[in-house]
């Protein structure tokens, strides 16, 4: 989708068509690689085989001719920053994959450049030790505050990591923002099914504008429609009235009444029929019906539902979002 070229650019590894990169307010287009002050992190490794911990962490500084004592005092803070300094005299064969991902990293470190790019630096490594590393480079980011550029195709990692993110699709910005502001306010359908986990339930609704005010009318299987107040002023909805829209809704934001929200401006109650129960320890996922589609529920642990039951779920309107069927773009 581009995450890759986009930092290939930046490095100055391909050339962009149009446009300026500008670092600290400095075009750098024009700029050599080896003059743009970046250093890189990439997925695959790249220690030489032949050399310590230490070596690999200094050979950049070595071929830049920096001086031997400057050369051991950066090895030893950047090894005690991550927590390698027992390594140092290892050969890449002798490390697990977390620790030689960590001396790649010191490798990057140790040039202390103005940016740096990793190209899914955790990609390589099991679902135990990502969670560690994204802690420890989460850590690393606000020990240092240097930019980082952040390539990754997991969400989790994205949401986890970033003050700001950047969603591509085929090449093209989908949305630039905050994890909050991706996750609560999705720009368009792509954004809002890819981002979350459980992803955002997207369902098909019509928008009624009656004497009660707007209202989205979702179908339910074997029964009337469930019609869904919207909070007043809150969506720019009025020129649908009538039309089909997309209703999206979190699961966290459809949940067992016990857990809704009180403080929501917009809260709704109605029984649901329950087709599916998961228990995930911290909570339930319950799965209904409604628009024509599967929709994913997070309740309590202790919610005691079970499958066939019909149960009463609450459904937070402040959390909700639509967008245009056609143009799948949020309506605001």
């Amino acid at each position: 989708c581009g995450k890759s070229t986009l930092l290939n650019t930046i490095a100055g590894l391909e050339t962009i068509t149009s446009g300026e990169i500008r670092i600290d307010g400095r075009a750098i287009n024009g700029l050599h690689p080896s003059k743009r002050d970046i250093a890189m992190v990439f997925q695959s490794y790249a220690l030489y085989p032949n050399m310590t911990v230490a070596g690999n962490i200094a050979f950049g500084m070595e071929i830049r001719g920096v001086p031997k004592e400057e050369r051991a005092k950066a090895i030893k803070q950047v090894s005690d920053m991550l927590q390698i300094g027992h390594l140092l005299d290892r050969k890449p064969s002798q490390l697990s994959g977390g620790q030689r991902q960590r001396v790649a990293m010191g490798r990057a470190l140790v040039r202390n450049p103005q940016v740096f790019l990793f190209d899914e630096p955790l990609s390589n490594l099991d679902a135990k030790l990502r969670v560690d590393m994204r802690t420890e480079i989460k850590r690393l980011h606000q020990r240092m505050g240097t930019t980082f550029v952040y390539v990754t195709h997991d969400q989790i990692e994205a949401m986890t990591l970033a003050t700001k993110i950047a969603v591509l699709k085929d090449g093209v910005l989908q949305q630039f923002g905050t994890p909050a502001e991706i996750y609560n306010s999705p720009a368009n359908l792509f954004v809002a099914d890819f981002m979350g986990s459980p992803a955002m339930n997207l369902l098909n609704a019509t928008v009624e504008n009656g004497a009660a005010g707007l209202a989205v009318s979702l179908e339910r299987p074997n029964g009337a429609p469930l019609r869904l107040p919207v909070v007043s002023g809150n969506h720019g909805l009025s020129a649908y009235a009538g039309k089909p829209v997309i209703f999206g809704i979190r699961p966290e934001a459809l949940t067992d009444p016990d857990g809704a929200d009180r403080k929501a401006r917009s809260l709704t109650e109605d029984d649901c029929l329950i087709e599916v129960v998961e228990p995930a320890g911290s909570d339930t996922f319950a799965v209904t019906k409604l628009g024509g589609k599967s929709v994913v529920a997070r309740l309590r642990a202790d919610a005691g539902i079970a499958p066939g039951q019909n149960t009463r779920l609450a459904f937070n309107l402040d959390k909700a979002v639509f967008f245009d069927p056609d143009s799948q773009v949020r309506i605001v």
